[in-house]
């Protein structure tokens, strides 16, 4: 008789389930597809390799011993990279209890208590009792339609996610150490050049002085060379604060204190990295970047979100039972006539909710659209960035050439000044004046160089920065397809 009752009861829940309805409710993103992205006329003339994907260890081909051992060290104790590992293992704890919740739970009590109870309840003579009681109980919600599987299938999508963006910050972090580790180098060179300068400029002004006094020139030379030593000092100045920022900034990113930046030698020449671009490179750039997969993680994960959300429409059924002892008063809890027990199925449909589990599904959509959109725009930007990149390394490997032909021609034009000099011909005052040429040509090349290794650094992280992907790190190939 009981089965029929509940046979009667699910068939009229099925006939109420339009009540509350999941109709008109989608998503609207749709991932792009790599393949659709064209970039071989961006990448016309490009060698092309597939095995050009950077190296785990990509700095050490920089050819500085100390960077490596900087970039070891900040890997190992930069505060930011233990907020992204505890992430990781909240997404991971957020895991268990999905996986927890669908599953059975067993719960067991005992009590002991005292009551004063009214006249005539027990025995005309008993106004007080004690009660004692032990249970055990037994619940379980059948995932009939999936939705707790969906739910834990989320979760694990945002800790893979979590995860690899704490491998993502270890990669940005390393390329982070290379590039300030450039600019410090960078800085030394311009002190270099600043305190040339200002040894040219006072030789020269000391020597106008002289001329003045001899009456060949007037004061407005010797002005123009006071504007120079002046202009040459604050280019010291400049140089010497560009030094200590470069050396704050590898302090923090080393996570120590500053004076960790003054024990810091200086920098050896580095080489810009030769790279070649890596073949069919929009689709392969999906699984050499750590966030783009991250991203697809997390699009995958809101479409389960949309599942479970859809499931809350649908028809609820709960096993229960609970067993237990009870006695009040004087008697023997464990006697045959103490126990009790309950057992039975719990069938339970949303009928009218005033619209929340609609808007809780259209907010599902909502973030699974965010999700998609958040793809796409990491993909379509690291796309460009290979490109820009790329072009801007030709474009420095030009300029670079074409200033080394205006630095060569800046010191032969020193050394004809020096002959002159030695032979009569010319003063040291018009050598001195060739020789700024040469240090603003040298200064010039120092940016450029500089410039290069630092776009070859950005194009290594563009590429994946050495991102090398692990069993399980691929999110499926189709991620519109899971919220279906």
């Amino acid at each position: 008789m009981r089965l029929h009752l509940f046979a009667a009861a699910t068939a009229l829940t099925l006939a109420l389930a339009g009540c509350a309805s999941s109709g008109g409710l989608r998503p609207d993103g749709t991932p792009i597809d790599p393949s659709t992205l064209k970039a071989e006329r961006s990448l016309a003339g490009v060698a092309l390799s597939p095995a050009a994907w950077p190296a785990q260890d990509w700095w050490s081909g920089l050819g500085d011993p100390q960077l490596s051992d900087l970039i070891g060290e900040a890997l190992k104790d930069n505060p930011g990279l233990a907020i992204a590992d505890a992430r990781a293992r909240q997404a991971q704890a957020e895991v268990g209890i999905a996986d927890a919740a669908r599953g059975p739970t067993v719960n067991g009590g005992a009590s002991v208590a005292g009551a004063r109870l009214p006249d005539g309840l027990l025995t005309p003579q008993s106004h007080f009792a004690a009660a004692k009681y032990g249970y055990a109980s037994f619940n379980w919600g059948l995932d009939l339609w999936g939705g707790k599987r969906a739910a834990w299938q989320a979760a694990l999508g945002q800790a893979r996610a979590a995860e690899i963006e704490a491998r993502a910050a270890r990669i940005e972090l390393s390329g982070n150490v290379a590039r300030a580790y450039v600019q410090l180098g960078y800085a030394y060179t311009q002190l270099d050049l600043a305190k040339a300068e200002l040894a040219r400029a006072d030789k020269a002004r000391q020597l106008t002085g002289q001329r003045v006094a001899a009456g060949i020139d007037s004061q407005v030379q010797l002005k123009q060379n006071d504007s120079e030593v002046a202009s040459a000092e604050r280019e010291q100045a400049v140089a010497s604060r560009a030094i200590d920022a470069a050396r704050s900034a590898m302090s923090v990113l080393l996570g120590k204190g500053p004076d960790r930046g003054l024990d810091i030698g200086r920098p050896q020449t580095l080489a810009s990295a030769a790279l070649t671009v890596p073949t069919n490179l929009p689709v392969e750039l999906l699984g050499h970047r750590a966030d783009l997969v991250a991203a697809r993680w997390r699009v995958e994960a809101a479409g389960k979100d949309i599942k479970v959300a859809k499931t809350e429409f649908l028809p609820n059924v709960n096993l229960g039972a609970m067993a237990g002892l009870l006695s009040i008063g004087g008697g023997n809890l464990f006697q045959a006539s103490s126990r009790f027990y309950e057992f039975g199925p719990t069938l339970s449909l949303p009928i009218f909710d005033g619209g929340r589990l609609r808007a809780n599904l259209s907010g599902k959509d909502a973030q699974y659209d965010i999700a998609v959109a958040q793809y796409n725009q990491t993909l379509v930007s690291a796309l460009n960035q290979v490109t820009d990149e790329i072009a801007a390394q030709q474009s420095l490997g030009q300029q670079l050439a074409a200033q080394q032909r205006a630095l060569d021609a800046a010191r032969q034009a020193w050394d004809l000044a020096q002959q002159r000099y030695q032979a009569g011909v010319g003063s040291y005052l018009e050598a001195l004046s060739v020789r700024q040429q040469l240090l603003v040509a040298e200064q010039a090349m120092a940016a450029l160089q500089a410039q290069h290794v630092d776009i070859s650094i950005q194009l290594i992280q563009a590429l994946g920065g050495g991102y090398q992907p692990q069993a399980g790190d691929a999110a499926p190939s189709s991620p519109s397809s899971s919220h279906s």
